[in-house]
């Protein structure tokens, strides 16, 4: 029984000091070793075997980026009024030495320096340009936070602010403000609108106007074209019966024929004078039929003769 006892204590003390001395790191990790309370080494990804009673692993850290929230704060803007304020925070163990070392806790350290740092950068800007300079706040906060954390091995690889939360009655100046400029573009919108149909339409109607009298032009000038066509047209026609009823007194007969004609319209117009009540100024001659119609030849053959004598020179 006793030897048996003393096999149970030797096992024991075997687990004990395996697990003292056999180390796994998972990846990306890394684990300090103290050796008798000083800063023996950092134990990277794998197995590791450690003195028994002699090393210790003092701090464990994860290599991989870590996102830290900022809790809300209030931030006073340039222009004095109250916002409250959270982000989150990305930062990263490059140096697992001086993370263990060069400060208590680099996680409080870095969120506390992140509030102050946004504290800071919010008060250099009035409030209307809060929500527009939050890529640069963002851009100047990593800025200050990756100098002061560099002591400690930590790597800031970005800031994002979530929420900027003005007080009630600034967020309803805010939207009053917006619904004012909304309704002034409206209105802006609404007159360039009418000013734009105005000009569309006056200018419609010079157009109108410009294509009205140019084809009223064009119409005057085609009726002018279409009485001077007929003039001619009628002028042509007259010239040449005149010629035909020259040519055909000229022909047999034809002197007689333009004697009995003339006769026949003397008595026809004469008809006309006797049944109107006019009272006229006529020639002694006029009831001598034959000395009209004799004196209408005379100048017909007259001025025959002046023609051929016109022909023949």
């Amino acid at each position: 029984m006793g030897g048996f006892i003393v096999v149970i204590v030797l096992a024991f003390l075997v687990i004990i000091i395996v697990a003292k001395t056999a180390v796994v790191v998972p990846q990306q990790s890394a684990f300090v070793v103290e050796r008798l309370g000083k800063y023996s080494g950092t134990l990277g990804a794998g197995i590791h075997i450690l003195f028994p009673f002699l090393d210790v692993i003092r701090y464990k850290h994860s290599l991989k980026e870590q996102a830290i929230d900022i809790p809300p704060q209030v931030c006073i803007t340039r222009d004095n009024v109250q916002v409250s304020v959270d982000g989150v925070l990305y930062q990263k163990v490059l140096n697992p030495e001086r993370a263990s070392y060069g400060i208590g806790d680099y996680i409080f350290g870095i969120t506390q320096l992140a509030q102050t740092t946004l504290r800071s950068e919010l008060g250099k800007i009035e409030l209307d340009r809060t929500f527009e300079e939050r890529t640069n706040i963002n851009t100047q906060v990593v800025s200050e936070l990756d100098k002061a954390s560099e002591p400690w091995g930590i790597k800031v690889m970005r800031y994002e602010i979530k929420n900027i939360t003005p007080p009630q009655d600034i967020l309803a100046a805010m939207e009053k403000q917006m619904r004012a400029e909304r309704e002034k573009r409206a209105l802006i919108l609404t007159s360039e609108g009418q000013r734009d149909a105005a000009i569309n339409s006056a200018e419609g109607e010079k157009q109108q106007a410009i294509k009205a009298s140019e084809g009223k032009k064009q119409q005057q000038i085609n009726e002018a074209e279409g009485q001077a066509a007929a003039i001619l047209a009628i002028a042509d026609a007259t010239a040449s019966g005149i010629r035909k009823v020259a040519d055909a007194i000229q022909q047999p007969g034809g002197f007689e024929a333009v004697q009995l004609r003339v006769a026949e319209n003397y008595l026809i117009e004469f008809g006309k004078l006797a049944q109107t009540g006019n009272t006229l100024i006529l020639p002694a001659t006029l009831s001598d039929v034959g000395s009209m119609i004799s004196l209408a030849m005379n100048v017909i053959k007259q001025q025959g003769n002046d023609s051929d004598g016109a022909r023949k020179a």
